[in-house]
């Protein structure tokens, strides 16, 4: 009898940690927060607060579009001008590339992904390379502008750099990576579509308006235009005046893994092994090109950029690698942890199949992008 109960027990307390099997991405982001808690003490000004409420607010906003059936009327839309998959993938692919210039490229994955998702639930097709291949595009076209992310705003502000010489060394990356996304999206699977979906109405326009209201409120809060807490103060009010259970469908695991990562990114960043690391090995444009792609591997781009900086002058090589280093592993970029995690919500047991794909793909840009613009600015004498 006490076996039996004794069995009961463990297999409730595994199924309560059942989600850490399911998720990798925040398993691995927990072990290595606890891991570097031992290493280096953590502070509570390691937490971008800025960028949890800010997600918190855009989930919150595109949970209600996926509830009033706007994300399905925009679909079906997609949908009835495209007579083939890889149409649709492309248009999708184009449109994160596009819009991550100017409104980051989190905000344009937590918008386009779920509109992907929800083509993919229609037309019953595989859509994870498209996903895949979004992520990439908001990575690199976010790179185009200083507030398409953070570590340009961060190092166009630091270096007190003018417009036009950023846009001019930015701009050969920019157009290397939608060639190549061109080259990729060639090979994605073709598959025809003879579908006419009947156009969705939207039923309640006023909740429509209201909700496409604070979104733009939440988007200029993000460029700083407001302060980013008033911008959740009016989206509470907001959820508890039209839907209150907006609140419980929302992925909270995605922000308790973005807290992990930046406790581990802090800590990590602190280590006198890490500034020892950045003072032997920048000592050239070469050297801290590579060093800020290695680095953003390991800590991500946005940390990486902020502990290089305090080690050279020369923003361009750092600038082009931070970007460039957003590709590779799933934390190099954080905006790469929100598409993988929409996208296992929808698909749970592909969990390790995306994360296999998303390193083939990321790590072949990484290199193509890498090398091609090392030896243009090797040969035009630049590093």
């Amino acid at each position: 009898m006490k076996k039996l109960i004794f069995v009961q027990n463990k297999k409730r307390i595994l199924m309560k940690f059942d989600f850490l099997k399911k998720d990798i991405v925040l398993t691995i982001s927990l072990i290595l927060a606890v891991v570097s808690c031992f290493i280096h003490p953590p502070r509570l000004e390691y937490i971008n607060f800025n960028v949890l409420v800010s997600l918190f607010n855009l989930m919150v906003a595109i949970k209600a579009f996926e509830e009033l059936k706007l994300l399905d009327k925009f679909a079906v839309a997609i949908l009835n001008k495209c007579n083939n998959s890889r149409t649709i993938s492309v248009i999708l692919i184009l449109l994160c590339f596009i819009c991550s210039m100017f409104v980051t490229n989190d905000v344009a994955l937590l918008t386009f992904v779920p509109i992907t998702l929800v083509i993919s639930k229609k037309t019953q097709i595989n859509m994870m390379d498209t996903i895949i291949l979004q992520t990439i595009a908001a990575n690199i076209g976010s790179s185009l502008t200083p507030m398409g992310n953070p570590q340009n705003l961060y190092i166009y502000s630091y270096y007190g750099i003018k417009p036009i010489p950023f846009f001019g060394s930015i701009l050969l990356l920019a157009m290397l990576g939608i060639s190549s996304l061109f080259i990729f999206t060639k090979k994605l699977h073709k598959t025809e579509l003879k579908i006419e979906l009947p156009v969705i109405t939207i039923e309640d326009r006023k909740k429509a308006a209201v909700w496409s209201l604070i979104l733009a409120i939440i988007i200029v809060s993000i460029f700083g235009v407001i302060n980013y807490y008033i911008a959740l103060i009016i989206t509470l009010m907001t959820v508890f005046i039209l839907n209150r259970k907006l609140l419980f469908k929302i992925d909270y695991f995605l922000l308790i893994t973005f807290v992990c990562f930046f406790i581990f990114i802090g800590n990590i960043s602190n280590l006198n092994a890490m500034k020892t690391f950045a003072h032997a090995n920048l000592r050239g444009g070469t050297s801290i090109f590579f060093s800020s792609i290695f680095l953003s591997q390991l800590i991500s781009n946005v940390p990486a950029s902020i502990l290089l900086s305090n080690f050279t002058s020369d923003w361009k090589p750092l600038l082009l690698g931070v970007n460039i280093g957003g590709l590779g592993t799933i934390i190099a970029s954080l905006a790469s942890v929100i598409s993988y995690k929409l996208f296992i919500q929808s698909n749970r047991k592909e969990s390790k199949k995306y994360l296999i794909k998303f390193s083939i793909y990321n790590f072949s840009f990484l290199a193509i992008l890498a090398c091609i613009q090392y030896f243009i600015f090797k040969y035009l004498k630049i590093f």
